[in-house]
C-alpha cells in the first residue's frame, strides 16, 4: 500500500528543533551515536575540506581528525549556539566555520568540498531531492557524499508503527515514513556502499562517490542501440543499487535485535554513556 510522503516546511523544522535543542544531546543524540561515529570514522580516512549539513548541537565535531577542515551548517540557531559553545570550550581549531543556512540552498560555490556528510537530515528537510542535488553540487569530482538516515519499511511491526507515527511528523520534527528512493535522484552520484547501523538497524549509511557523467552512460547506450539494429533486450534505466526484497534476512535481523534487547551489558553500557553525558 502506498503512502504519501509528509511535507514539512522550514518553520515547522525550526519550531521542532527549538524544542529539541536543550535535551537533544541526552535523547536522540545518544540513540544516533553509533551511526554518527561510523560516518566520522570513514571521513577521518579522507583529506581536505568537509561540509557537515545539519551539524545540530555539534556532537560530531570533536570526533573529526585535526587534519580535516570542517564547515558546519544548520537551520536551527538554537542548535548552532550549542555547537559553537562546544567549538570554543573544546578548542576545536579544525572547525573553520558554523553557518545558519538552508540545506536546500547552500551558499557555497560548486565543488567546494572534498566530503559532504548529512546525518539524520533527509527525513527533516522539506525537499529531500533538492537537498540531494545541492550536496552533489558542492561536492568535488571524485569526492564523497555520505548520508546517515532512517529509511522506513513497508512490512512488519516496524512498518506498521512508522505509518501510525507519520501524522505526527510536524510534532516530532522528522518524517517516520521515508523511502530510500527519495535520495536516489542524482545522476552524478554513484552509490558505493550501503550499511545498516545500530541500534537495531534503525538507521542506514549510504556512501556515494561523485562521478560526473555517470548517469549519462545508460542514456548514451540506449541511443546507440536505437540508432543501430533492433535490440532484443532493452537497456534498463540505471539504478544506483538494486532495491531487493530480502525476506529471509528480515527474520535473522529480528533475532539479532531481540538478543541485543535481552543483553544486560548493552543496557548497562547505554546507562554509563548517559551518566557521562549528564556529568559534562
Amino acid at each position: 500500500m502506498a503512502y504519501k510522503a509528509q511535507v514539512m516546511d522550514a518553520d515547522s523544522v525550526r519550531h521542532a528543533y527549538r524544542r529539541w535543542a536543550p535535551v537533544y544531546d541526552f535523547t536522540f543524540g545518544l540513540i544516533a551515536e553509533a551511526g554518527r561515529k561510523h560516518a566520522v570514522k570513514i571521513i577521518n580516512r579522507r583529506k581536505g575540506r568537509v561540509l557537515e549539513v545539519g551539524v545540530g548541537t555539534g556532537l560530531s565535531l570533536p570526533c573529526y581528525g585535526s587534519h580535516l577542515i570542517i564547515t558546519g551548517i544548520d537551520l536551527s540557531p538554537e542548535m548552532l549556539a550549542k555547537a559553537q559553545d562546544k567549538v570554543e570550550r573544546k578548542k576545536l581549531d579544525h572547525v573553520a566555520a558554523l553557518h545558519e543556512m538552508d540545506a536546500g540552498a547552500l551558499a557555497f560555490p560548486d565543488e567546494s568540498f572534498d566530503t559532504v556528510v548529512a546525518m539524520y537530515v533527509m527525513t527533516v528537510v522539506p525537499e529531500p531531492d533538492r537537498v540531494m542535488r545541492e550536496l552533489e553540487r558542492v561536492c568535488a569530482a571524485g569526492g564523497e557524499v555520505i548520508l546517515v538516515n532512517h529509511f522506513s519499511q513497508d512490512e512488519g511491526f516496524r512498518g506498521w508503527f512508522e505509518r501510525r507515527l507519520a501524522p505526527f511528523a510536524d510534532l516530532i520534527g522528522w518524517r517516520p515514513v521515508f523511502g530510500l528512493d527519495q535520495v536516489l535522484v542524482c545522476e552524478d552520484l554513484r552509490l558505493a556502499e550501503r550499511r545498516s547501523l545500530r541500534p537495531l538497524g534503525l538507521f542506514t549509511m549510504l556512501r556515494f562517490v561523485k562521478e560526473p557523467g555517470f548517469g549519462l552512460a545508460p542514456q548514451l547506450a540506449e541511443r546507440s542501440l536505437q540508432a543501430g539494429s533492433r535490440a532484443r533486450v532493452p537497456v534498463r534505466a540505471r539504478l544506483p543499487e538494486p532495491i531487493r526484497v530480502r525476506i529471509k534476512w528480515q527474520v535473522a535481523r529480528g533475532l539479532v535485535h531481540c538478543r541485543r534487547l535481552l543483553d544486560t551489558n548493552y543496557w548497562r553500557s547505554l546507562y554509563r554513556r548517559l551518566q557521562s553525558q549528564l556529568a559534562e
